[in-house]
């Protein structure tokens, strides 16, 4: 930890960390984390003592430093550590306030989420299916991409007049108990119309569940990540495809067609249009309209 530090700061510093060690019992590598952000603290400060340092202060450094081509995460880091020291001057050294309470680190840029193309998304749905499971999985990845439902959502369906294939839609419950009505498009009706005479052949006797394994019980996420990942092997372009991608392809595909933010929140469940957001920024149109006539395999719905 032999860092030179700028006069003015040196003994404070020093004598926090020496605090860190016999209170907080912090180890070597948390102290010499520390130690350089505190450093970097005392460069910005410029021979400012560190009660001259107010709020605005660390502000204007914070933005310093993500200009500057540090990352949000690092940012952070050294707001913490500055929190910290300034955190000890109050409660032990008398210090007035901590001017780095209330100042957070710049948000990290959110990255879209991964999804395929309506084309590859086109193709791996119509490739082939062989035996009575590809079938079943054929049904569950078009109701997945349909639908834009969370993997666990729609192994929650079960054969109830929640789940209305005649008027083409079905009502799920899905984070918070919130419950709401998602229309399912003509490719993933005709999927489960294929489906269902086999699931009749493989369910345990009163078993309700929309899907089931081989063995005639509730179908699990992991059955579907794993079906899935083999499916994209074999009739993919390459691409790793998990659930969450066909949610994902769902609203993409659905946002650039249509525009209607509001409505892909709707359809995809969220309770802030912030979550939705990371999709893309574009205005608000109607709900169903914007399903029948955007989604790249809605056609027209039954009823």
């Amino acid at each position: 930890m032999g860092a030179v530090l700028p006069p003015g700061f040196d003994a404070q510093i020093d004598a926090y960390l020496a605090y860190l060690t016999a209170q907080r019992r912090a180890s070597v590598h948390t102290l010499n984390a520390y130690r350089r952000e505190l450093c970097r603290l005392a460069t910005l400060a410029d021979g400012a003592a560190p009660e001259a340092i107010d709020t605005a202060r660390i502000r204007r450094w914070a933005a310093t430093l993500h200009a500057g081509g540090l990352t949000p995460r690092s940012v952070a880091r050294a707001l913490s550590a500055w929190r910290g020291f300034f955190r000890w001057r109050v409660r032990h050294h008398g210090a007035a306030l901590n001017p780095v309470d209330g100042i957070r680190a710049p948000r990290a840029a959110r990255r879209l989420p991964k999804s395929l193309g309506p084309d590859a998304l086109g193709a791996l749905l119509d490739a082939p299916a062989d035996d009575p499971l590809d079938v079943r999985d054929r049904a569950v990845f078009e109701l997945l991409y349909s639908t834009g439902l969370r993997i666990a959502e729609l192994l929650s369906l079960n054969l109830d007049a929640r789940l209305d294939l005649a008027a083409g839609e079905a009502t799920v419950t899905g984070k918070r108990g919130k419950t709401r009505i998602v229309p399912i498009g003509r490719a993933a009706l005709t999927a489960l119309d294929a489906w269902l005479p086999l699931r009749a052949t493989l369910a345990a006797g009163d078993q309700r569940a929309l899907f089931v394994s081989r063995s005639g019980a509730r179908l699990s996420p992991s059955a579907v990540r794993s079906r899935l990942t083999r499916w994209s092997q074999r009739h993919g372009d390459g691409t790793h495809v998990h659930p969450h991608m066909l949610r994902h392809s769902f609203a993409s595909h659905l946002l650039q067609s249509s525009g209607d933010l509001r409505a892909v929140q709707e359809l995809l469940g969220h309770a802030s249009i912030q979550s939705t957001q990371v999709y893309t920024h574009l205005d608000f149109q109607h709900l169903a309209q914007v399903y029948d006539a955007a989604h790249p395999r809605a056609g027209k719905r039954r009823g």
